[in-house]
C-alpha cells in the first residue's frame, strides 16, 4: 500500500530512540499517522512543528497499518508565531481540534482548504481570530452540526436575532426567547457573519460553537472535554 500527498502537520509523539509518529491532516487520505524513522535527527526535528506544510509519501505492507512517512518540508510557519503567542495559541487550537475531532483517513477536502486558508493569515493579528471563528462555524457543518442563523426559529423573523437555541443550533431573536433567554446561547455580530475584530465579540462567538463542538463530539470521544489548548487560545484573546 502506497500513496503521496500534501498536508499539513498537526502533531508529533517520540516513538523509541530516534522515530517519531506524525498525524498528518491531507486532502485526499484525512488525518493520517504514519512512522517517520530518522525524526528526532538535528536536521528535521526543527521542520517538524505543528502547522508545517509537507509533501508526504506513505507506504504499509497493509492498509491498516500504521505504515511509515517519508516527508519533504514545503513551507514551514514557525516564523509566522515565533513572537506572536496568540498566533501560536491559535494553530495549536486548530491541531488539537482536528486531531480530537475528525476520525483518521476520512477524507474532508473542503475543511483542509479551509484549514491551510486559514494558517496562511496566521500574522494577520487583527483578522486572524474572527478567521478562526469561521473556521470553528465550517468544523461543525463538517461534524453534522451546522448553525442555522438566518431567521428566528420561533417567530420566523429576521431582526433582532441575539440568542441561539443550545439543542437545535438556531437562531432566536429577542421576543423569541422570552422567559427562556437566561437558557440561551449568544449570537454576536461576529457569528453572523459581521466584520468585527473585537475580542469578546468573538469570544462570545466561541462560547457558542464550544457548545456545539461539545456536543457533537460528546459520543464519539466519550464525552471528553475539548482540547485545553482551544481554550489557552481563548484565553490568550482576552488578555
Amino acid at each position: 500500500m502506497e500513496w503521496r500527498d500534501q498536508g499539513i502537520l498537526l502533531a508529533v509523539r517520540k516513538h523509541g530512540e530516534t522515530s517519531a509518529i506524525l498525524e498528518v491532516f491531507t486532502p485526499r487520505h484525512g488525518i493520517h499517522a504514519g512512522v517517520m524513522r530518522g525524526a528526532t535527527s538535528r536536521k528535521i526535528a526543527p521542520i517538524l512543528q505543528p502547522g508545517a506544510q509537507l509533501d508526504v509519501q506513505w507506504r504499509a505492507r497493509l492498509e491498516d497499518h500504521i505504515g511509515s512517512y517519508s516527508v519533504e518540508p514545503l513551507r514551514s510557519r514557525a516564523a509566522m508565531v515565533m513572537q506572536d503567542r496568540q498566533a501560536l495559541a491559535g494553530l495549536n487550537a486548530v491541531c488539537a481540534l482536528l486531531v480530537h475531532s475528525l476520525p483518521e483517513r476520512e477524507p474532508h477536502p473542503a475543511l483542509y482548504e479551509r484549514t491551510e486558508a486559514l494558517f496562511d493569515i496566521l500574522d494577520e493579528t487583527e483578522l486572524w481570530p474572527l478567521a478562526y471563528l469561521r473556521w470553528e462555524v465550517a468544523l461543525l457543518e463538517e461534524l453534522g452540526y451546522g448553525l442555522d442563523l438566518d431567521e428566528c426559529a420561533v417567530t420566523g423573523k429576521t431582526q433582532d436575532l441575539i440568542y441561539v437555541s443550545p439543542k437545535t443550533g438556531r437562531a432566536v431573536s429577542r421576543e423569541g426567547a422570552g422567559e427562556w433567554a437566561d437558557r440561551m446561547l449568544p449570537l454576536p455580530f461576529a457569528l453572523k457573519g459581521g466584520l468585527d475584530p473585537d475580542p469578546q465579540e468573538v469570544a462570545l462567538g466561541l462560547r457558542t460553537t464550544g457548545h456545539f463542538l461539545q456536543k457533537s463530539l460528546a459520543s464519539g470521544t466519550r464525552g471528553r472535554p475539548l482540547p485545553e489548548a482551544r481554550q489557552r487560545f481563548i484565553d490568550r484573546l482576552l488578555r
